[in-house]
């Protein structure tokens, strides 16, 4: 094991663990049980035909060590707030984490082993959040565990600030490690890079990731692909790397007393996240697979499994054997977790006795409840003023700092064009970055800097913490390079929320790379994503709100660059909003009584203002007209079929108005609707200039609308 001894870059306590500092001890039975756990895996591919079993093979020493020996946690409350988090970014071994729950006594058993990868079962190919206890954040897409694993460690931290401020670093019950499992496919993703730049940026003390260097890719030896230096790279980022060579000395050697004194190396380093970079053969000691790609995604054959058990010195004729340890090793789980919970529950109990304030914050967003006075603190603008909704955004955001106290975020770099700083807040970074006077590591205004996809993950995985509420900003059109992240958010069902501001082709002389087109529909295709996009800055204002209220559900407001009237009054779009469209102009009779529309208008945005110029004209003809702000179709498509019916009456000729394209609309306008869009790329040129050529005016909206009416 080696590594550079550098100054630490402030002053912190080394981490509270229930993990030994001192020398290993492994028995017998812990060293059986690693055995078993090498051939649990294999089993379990084996009878699924499917799966990835060298991984999993080959780090069940390290998983076995975490669980057992390292980590604090308690199998009985795996919600437990004391707990370190375990992420496996590389989420195709999942079999590697289920064995360790099944050893630690977290509710599966060998039956749910042996049902890896089938329908309904509490073992799915790839781990999922909120499906099986224990799982901290669903994991696949590699790479992606590792920036929920950073986004954790940040959550931790900002805790503290908010909790128990007063505490020294590493002394307070609301800090805790987190660990994360990467290999070779990790590493090789982007998201990696952003994640791990910003880690170390962030000086992320709490933050211990495990690299499996195998040499493996699916095609073969990862020399096709990849030959930089990782350690080199790391230390670049600002981590402390430690080396523990499993395949030294031309006998492997699966050296744990190493790999535990570089994780009490990592837990003693309070001031750079660590990086145990490990070297490992592939399903070691599989006879005559070890070390093959082949292994990687594939069950090895009765066979090899045979072998691979002769080779641990089990009964190759036995299948999930598990040999009397799961007895030893759920009674050490349970032995180890009630020793770390006596000292952290005393801790718990004087830190509310000396903290009520905070206690009742806890309970608050342990709960999952918004604050009181929520709704009395947004901003209110008089209608007929002119406003863009990215500015609105700001002011709330502001306004909403010292009442909802959980929640903070940043952009990608985009904050004074995002409007996602809050006015007067400090800045999340390690005091020796501070910028200006309160900057600190408690500070509530994040720089994620250029890092769209890390942003994202980084988002996730503050929001699987449970505590609190974050966000992060950028351009609309950038979303797609954080497109991955907002799906895992919304398979996971958790609160994320994202900022997107520049919201069409309103972006104007930016041209084209900078002007959404398909963005709007291509979000809105995400299941359980909501896409909100108000039409003025009293929406916008309800809007936060409601994405506030929703604690479960992801969310991502979309925001005009350019002024918008202020259509809507306070009430109505506190009233409105939450329900996800509603009548904003009702259509008129020739004395200015209420009637019946002939044409209703539905428009989104920017496009709600051009909607209501269009009923104007239209309702000047004679034509009654109404206008529906839909600011969130999903929100809309969860009310009643009476209130969806009263919106959009089926007698009524429906036009959207929307400056993306057209998918989506036609189900909502029907056959006999009309859908005015965008269904080509935008120009650089000025965004006035830029909405009349493409249809976006009062005057083209009323013919498209006569139109309609006409083929009715």
């Amino acid at each position: 094991m080696t590594t550079e001894p550098t100054e630490p870059a402030e002053a912190a306590e080394p981490h509270e663990s229930a993990a030994p500092a001192g020398p290993l001890q492994l028995s017998d039975l812990d060293l059986k049980a690693i055995k078993v756990a090498k051939a649990l895996a294999a089993d379990a591919v084996e009878k699924a035909g499917s799966g990835h079993p060298g991984t999993a093979i080959s780090l069940a020493p390290v998983a076995y060590l975490l669980y057992q020996h390292e980590m604090t946690g308690d199998p009985s409350d795996d919600r437990w707030p004391g707990r370190d988090r375990f992420v496996l970014s590389a989420g195709h071994a999942s079999v590697l984490q289920y064995i360790q729950l099944a050893m630690a006594g977290y509710g599966l058993e060998i039956s749910d082993l042996q049902a890896l990868r089938t329908a309904g079962s509490l073992t799915p190919g790839h781990p999922e959040f909120g499906h099986t206890r224990g799982v901290e954040t669903t994991t696949g897409p590699l790479g992606a565990g590792f920036s929920n694993a950073v986004g954790m460690a940040m959550a931790a931290r900002y805790e503290h600030g908010l909790l128990d401020p007063d505490t020294p670093a590493g002394e307070s019950v609301f800090d805790h490690l987190v660990y994360t499992v990467m290999g070779d496919g990790c590493m090789q993703e982007g998201v990696v890079a952003e994640a791990a730049s910003l880690a170390g940026t962030q000086q992320l003390g709490n933050l211990i990731a495990i690299y499996d260097d195998n040499d493996i890719s699916i095609e073969g030896g990862t020399d096709i692909s990849f030959t930089e230096d990782p350690t080199a790279r790391f230390e670049a980022y600002g981590w402390q790397v430690l080396d523990v060579d499993w395949t030294a000395g031309g006998e492997y050697h699966e050296d744990l007393d190493a790999l535990h004194e570089a994780i009490v190396a990592a837990r003693a380093e309070t001031a750079r996240p660590s990086l145990i970079r490990l070297r490992t053969i592939i399903a070691w000691p599989a006879p005559t697979m070890q070390g093959h790609a082949s292994t990687h995604g594939a069950a090895l054959g009765a066979e090899e499994v045979a072998g691979l058990k002769r080779a641990l010195g089990l009964d190759p004729g036995a299948s999930f054997q598990t040999d009397g340890v799961l007895e030893r090793t759920r009674a050490h789980a349970a032995e180890r977790a009630a020793a770390a919970r006596a000292d952290w529950d005393a801790r718990y109990e004087a830190w509310r006795t000396a903290n009520p304030g905070g206690a009742a914050l806890l309970d608050r967003l342990s709960s999952g409840r918004a604050p009181e006075g929520l709704d009395a603190a947004l901003p209110t603008w008089e209608t007929g003023a002119s406003v863009a909704t990215r500015n609105a955004s700001g002011a709330v955001l502001t306004a909403l700092a010292p009442v909802v106290p959980e929640l903070w975020g940043g952009s990608a770099d985009l904050g004074g064009s995002n409007k996602t700083t809050m006015v007067g807040e400090p800045s999340f970074l390690p005091a020796s970055l501070a910028q200006k006077e309160g900057d600190g590591p408690y500070g509530r205004v994040i720089h994620f800097g250029v890092r769209e996809h890390a942003m994202g993950g980084v988002l996730n995985g503050i929001a699987l913490d449970g505590l609190t509420r974050a966000y992060g900003g950028t351009f609309l059109v950038f979303a797609d390079y954080m497109r991955p992240a907002v799906r895992l958010a919304a398979l996971m069902g958790i609160g994320s929320l994202f900022v997107w501001s520049h919201d069409s082709i309103g972006v104007g002389e930016d041209g084209p790379t900078h002007q959404p087109i398909e963005h709007l529909a291509s979000l809105r295709a995400i299941p359980g994503f909501d896409v909100v996009r108000p039409a003025d800055a009293n929406e916008t204002a309800a809007a936060w709100a409601e994405m506030l209220r929703r604690r479960d559900e992801p969310a991502g407001i979309v925001l005009s660059r350019q002024n918008l009237p202020v259509l809507a009054s306070a009430e109505a779009a506190g009233r409105g909003v939450r329900r996800g469209a509603y009548v904003l102009a009702e259509a008129t009779d020739s004395r200015g009584e209420a009637t019946a529309p002939a044409v209703t208008l539905i428009a989104t945005g920017s496009e709600v203002s051009v909607a209501v110029d269009a009923r104007e004209i239209l309702q000047a003809a004679g034509t009654p007209a109404r206008v529906v702000s839909a600011p969130c179709l999903e929100w809309f498509d969860a009310q009643d079929e009476d209130y969806r019916a009263s919106v959009l009456p089926e007698s009524s000729v429906r036009v959207s108005v929307e400056a993306g394209i057209a998918m989506g609309w036609r189900e909502r306008v029907g056959d006999s609707g009309a859908i005015v869009s965008i269904d080509r790329f935008g120009a650089s040129a000025p965004a006035a200039d830029m909405f009349a050529d493409y249809g976006f005016t009062g005057d083209n909206v009323a013919s498209v609308a006569r139109e309609a009416l006409a083929r009715a």
